[in-house]
């Protein structure tokens, strides 16, 4: 499972990554499958499934009893400075442990449906993309690696954020702290699944591109192409959108509540520190740094969310601008230029495009506009509440 051709340094990383995304998912209950090494399937565990509701479900009942915001002076003393302040963080928190709850929920409902996308990875995984050299596929290996040093980053920041606002340290904090970590990381593991899952179709299209370009040179050096070659690429090319959709469509509700969720907490945590800055005067240089790295890895892990999307869809419009090369080609074969056109029609009818709950494609486009929105509402906060700052 998850194995990796090669043997250089970076697919060794890679490698290495994609194990410790599986073991941690399993340690921390956010993947209920087992691996049969046998049929090379992955197969639903009832018995994980129970052990991932009650590990998180314990995780939020710590976070919950063991509420660390008394043990921050500084964030007791703008709430009782800015009441709005302390009934938007209340509603944060309901927010984040509802965001919480129904990821892990919804990925253990959908867990049949997961079951069937991932076999069918591994299936294209062992039945026809196993004997090709992934060696020039550098993307592949950078975005599994930066997904997996986000996810670092983010419990990181969470840490340096927590100890840099509180100065006093008891035991409830540090079990309050723990949980969150542990809970977060959940989080952050349920939601890479997705992100691995899609670069693994980035990869697989990748190499559908090249076979299709190979072909492309080999008509040009007069040599003969079977048109059987290209409806086998067509066969592949249209499992892998069949693919995405399902993923797109199983993950949709997870990766809206991930992305807003960062948006909300860069909105929150501007507003808070306008108010500490301005309305309470306070000289905070160690927390201006906390502060700023907090943000800066938030939108970093976001902005990493939407470029691997855009990567996959980059991919599959590069799949019919290849297709148009054969226009160039001369004498084709009969049979051989009806089955490139099936392929160009198909791909001018059918793009691969992440489109979640209904509401929007996830692009750079879209996650632009986003970003400027998120900013916008902060505007609107600051002059609803402009005479309490």
């Amino acid at each position: 499972m998850f194995r990796r051709s090669g043997s250089g340094f970076r697919q060794k990383w890679t490698s290495l990554t994609l194990k410790g995304a599986l073991y941690g998912s399993w340690i921390l209950g956010v993947f209920p499958f087992t691996y049969d090494s046998w049929t090379r399937t992955l197969r639903r565990s009832k018995w994980l499934i129970v052990y991932g509701c009650v590990l998180n479900a314990a995780f939020i009942l710590l976070v919950v009893t063991n509420d660390t915001e008394t043990e921050i002076p500084l964030r007791m003393e703008v709430f009782h400075r800015n009441a709005l302040a302390e009934q938007i963080n209340g509603i944060h928190d309901i927010q984040s442990l509802s965001m919480v709850s129904i990821m892990l929920l919804r990925s253990f409902w959908k867990s049949d449906d997961i079951e069937r996308t991932l076999n069918e990875l591994q299936d294209l995984q062992h039945r026809y993309f196993r004997y090709y050299s992934l060696e020039e596929c550098t993307r592949f290996d950078r975005f599994v690696l930066y997904k997996a040093l986000s996810v670092v980053l983010e419990i990181a920041s969470m840490l340096a954020l927590e100890l840099g606002m509180s100065p006093n340290f008891s035991a409830q904090f540090f079990i309050g702290l723990g949980s969150l970590c542990l809970m977060m990381s959940a989080v952050l593991l349920g939601a890479s699944h997705f992100h691995l899952a899609v670069v693994f179709v980035y990869r697989y299209m990748w190499i559908v591109n090249r076979e299709l370009l190979k072909l492309v040179n080999k008509l040009a050096n007069g040599e003969t192409v079977e048109s059987e070659k290209v409806d086998f690429l067509l066969k592949l090319y249209h499992r892998l959108l069949d693919l995405s959709h399902r993923l797109a469509s199983i993950y949709d509700y997870q990766m809206v509540m991930v992305m807003a969720s960062f948006l909300i907490a860069n909105v929150l945590g501007i507003y808070f520190f306008i108010i500490y800055s301005i309305s309470l005067n306070k000289n905070m240089d160690i927390q201006i740094v906390v502060f700023v790295q907090a943000l800066a890895i938030n939108m970093l892990d976001f902005w990493l969310n939407i470029e691997i999307c855009e990567l996959a869809e980059r991919t599959g419009r590069q799949t019919s601008t290849i297709l148009k090369l054969f226009n160039d080609i001369e004498c084709l074969d009969q049979k051989l230029e009806r089955s490139i056109t099936d392929f160009a029609l198909f791909c001018s009818h059918r793009r691969l495009r992440f489109h979640h709950c209904g509401l929007f494609y996830v692009n750079c486009e879209m996650g632009f506009r986003m970003a400027i929105t998120s900013f916008l509402y902060l505007l609107f906060l600051i002059q609803f509440d402009f005479w309490n700052l």
